[in-house]
């Protein structure tokens, strides 16, 4: 009998369980009763659930090589679809326009046909019974075909303009008003380049009808905009794949980017609309040309026998004459800065406000060239608009501060040197604050602060550096960024007290993190700038709860030691505890403590006084690297009252011990303390402090042994 593997048992499991699974009368909770009752236990559970976890998974699996497999059938038959479906639209306007052609040159021919009849009925007579074999019935056949093909175009607007909802109103009849053009296009986002819409565009003669795509009716559309031509401009956009065959229509104060089908129809957009406005130009000068002659000339002014009045006329030609805004680059100044704009070349729109400023500078003010003021004015303002949505924060934070020096630049030779500087400054704050928020918030707190300080500070050295480049001719916005760089220190400082100080982490790590912010720090002094003072004042209020807190804990722990005092030599049992303790000593500055030292391993100390030592002198350390002078009397009155606890118990012990062996060791810890710990405290801390602390020696000199009074059992201290 042949045996079965391993994992072909699997496998026969794995296909017997498919089949249960996919059978139609599967019933869940059927199936987990059964299979409760016929497992041995937890295991056999595990390994059905196994099983079955692992034939989902590969059920997943194939489901999701099946879609992998078909994913490009799909996308490519989806895009010919797509094609298939435009190309079908198209040819349903073109047969539309074919019909409505062929219907106007139909009654055309009739008509003029029943006017031939009419003049010459025998003529009529004769070409109805022999008709001219020869003869296209397309074709002119007099003059009045022009008349006929205008009638044809307005009969087509008529049909076209049908299918628009809303519309109706909008475009009243005119006898001149006929379709240039139409076409489906697709609507663009202009800021973030997302599709908003299908539509479907009419250019006629004098404006450009904007129709939105109906999608639950077919072949109609409803009214969205319409846009005369005299206030059009047309801005090629160029081919950015995935985003191409646009282009865009500048509208004051509005602007919209369209994409045609493909560059062949892009080219015919942009071709005809040109072409309209053109025309549009052309049609109305000859109107006021031949308005002109029609119109009555003004009555002569009456004679006047005033010798010295003077002609307002004659005297305004002058000037009128002397501004010549006839120049090409003047006459189309408005529409190079929409081009500008629209193509983001702000320095070139500056370039272009800053010749003609330099061209009228000297000239007189006409109307003329308040009327070329007034729309000039207008594209600076839309300029300026587009130069404070750069420097938004909104926009990407990426590149650092030059990323924004093009858009300053160009606010301040438009004479926008406050509005540059308070939009720079907004964009670095954002980005110094997301720099801080983005700051993962590692285990060790000086590592965090080292990240933090570097992060900080580099963005502030790089914010000044800019900003001295860029507004180096604007003296007055300096207050602006010392005000800046105070709101962005005290931004640095929540931070950074958040998470040395709300913590409660030790007064050695706090003192380490505060010197290397101080460190930090001093590096703007490359630029002139100190703002040194700046963290001082506001990490003082951290600093002193701080020290408060710490002297708090030497305290209990020196009045917890005072209270189980034995007075009793110290015994380290080894040489190297006894080195130990020796170099501890050293480091502290008690260089004598060897003559305190006796036979083997003892030390003519009490472990109270020795323990208090070590601590005050750490204390003392720490508290040094936090100093600053707002801290200088919380600093001494915090090492006073340490200090007066120790003081005050040895003063007590001596006055209350009898044993004459205790007592005299005692009168040694005292000697310890008051000649040998406490000058080295006043050193240490006028070393640190930079002048020295009367305070401390008037406590020393006030508590020297030979002012204790024996027969007292209180302390003089």
């Amino acid at each position: 009998m042949a045996t079965l593997s391993l994992g072909e048992v699997g496998a026969v499991g794995g296909s017997r369980l498919r089949r249960q699974l996919e059978s139609g009368s599967y019933a869940a909770e059927e199936y987990v009763k059964v299979l409760s009752q016929q497992s041995d236990g937890d295991r056999d559970l595990q390994e059905h659930r196994q099983r079955i976890q692992a034939l989902s998974e590969e059920t997943a699996q194939s489901l999701k090589r099946n879609v992998y497999q078909n994913y490009r059938q799909f996308i490519e038959t989806a895009r010919e679809i797509s094609y298939l479906e435009s190309e079908m639209y198209q040819l349903s306007h073109i047969l539309t326009e074919q019909k409505s052609i062929m219907e106007a040159v139909t009654q055309a021919l009739l008509q003029q046909a029943s006017t031939a009849d009419r003049d010459d009925p025998a003529l009529g007579g004769a070409r109805r019974a022999t008709p001219d074999p020869h003869a296209n019935p397309f074709l002119p056949l007099s003059a009045k075909d022009s008349t006929a093909n205008e009638e044809g175009r307005q009969r087509t607007l008529t049909t076209l303009l049908e299918k628009v909802e809303g519309c109706r109103d909008l475009l009243p009849e005119s006898p001149g008003k006929y379709l240039v053009y139409n076409g489906d296009l697709v609507e663009y986002d202009a800021d973030h380049m997302v599709q908003i819409q299908r539509v479907h565009a009419f250019l006629m003669n004098d404006c450009l009808l904007v129709a939105a795509w109906l999608p639950n009716r077919r072949g109609t559309y409803r009214y969205d905009a319409l846009y005369p031509l005299d206030g059009l401009a047309v801005v090629n956009v160029k081919d950015n794949p995935p985003m191409k065959d646009m282009f865009k229509l500048l509208m004051f104060p509005e602007s919209r980017i369209f994409q045609a089908e493909n560059a062949k129809i892009k080219k015919e957009w942009l071709e005809v609309l040109e072409e309209s406005k053109r025309n549009r130009v052309l049609s109305e000068k000859r109107r006021l040309e031949q308005e002109a002659p029609a119109r009555a000339p003004p009555p002569a002014p009456p004679e006047t026998t005033n010798p010295f009045e003077v002609d307002e006329e004659e005297e305004a030609t002058p000037e009128e004459e002397m501004v010549d805004l006839s120049l090409e680059w003047i006459q189309e100044l408005p529409e190079d800065l929409d081009v500008c704009i629209a193509q983001r070349d702000f320095e070139g729109a500056v370039d272009l406000l800053d010749k003609l400023n330099e061209y009228l500078g000297d000239k007189p003010v006409t109307q003329l060239v308040r009327d070329l003021r007034a729309k000039v004015d207008e594209r600076i303002r839309q300029l300026t608009d587009v130069l404070v949505f750069e420097l938004s924060p909104d926009r990407s934070l990426r590149g650092g501060p030059r990323a924004t020096r093009r858009a300053v630049s160009q606010l301040i030779r438009l004479g926008q040197s406050t509005k540059a500087c308070e939009l720079f400054l907004r964009n670095r704050e954002v980005a110094v604050h997301t720099a801080i928020r983005q700051l993962r918030i590692e285990g060790a707190t000086l590592l965090y602060i080292h990240k933090l300080c570097h992060v900080f500070f580099t963005s502030l050295l790089e914010t000044a550096r800019e900003f001295e480049t860029d507004f180096v001719g604007n003296s007055g916005c300096y207050s602006a960024f010392v005000v800046w760089a105070r709101s962005a220190m005290s931004m640095f400082v929540d931070a950074f007290s958040k998470q040395v100080f709300d913590s409660k982490e030790s007064l050695s790590t706090a003192a380490e993190c505060v010197k290397v912010a101080k460190e930090h720090c001093k590096q703007l002094s490359e630029i002139g700038l100190d703002l040194t003072f700046i963290i001082h004042a506001l990490l003082v209020k951290d600093i002193k709860g701080a020290l408060q807190s710490y002297k708090d804990i030497i305290i209990e722990a020196t009045k917890h030691r005072n209270s189980e005092e034995m007075w009793r030599k110290m015994n380290l049992m080894t040489p190297e505890a006894l080195g130990k303790l020796r170099e501890e000593m050293r480091s502290c500055g008690v260089t004598s403590f060897d003559q305190y030292t006796g036979d083997d391993c003892w030390v003519n100390l009490s472990y109270t006084v020795v323990a208090f030592t070590k601590q005050t002198m750490a204390f003392l350390e720490e508290a040094l690297k936090l100093y600053f002078p707002e801290l200088h009397m919380v600093l001494l009155e915090s090492l006073l009252e340490i200090i007066l606890v120790a003081v005050q118990h040895v003063d007590y012990s001596l006055r209350c011990e009898q044993d004459p062996e205790k007592k005299a060791f005692i009168r040694q810890n005292a000697s310890f303390l008051y000649e040998t710990v406490l000058p080295v405290v006043e050193k240490r801390f006028e070393e640190g402090v930079g002048k020295p602390a009367k305070q401390l020696q008037d406590l020393r000199n006030a508590s020297r042994l030979m002012r204790i009074n024996p027969e007292s059992t209180t302390s003089v201290v």
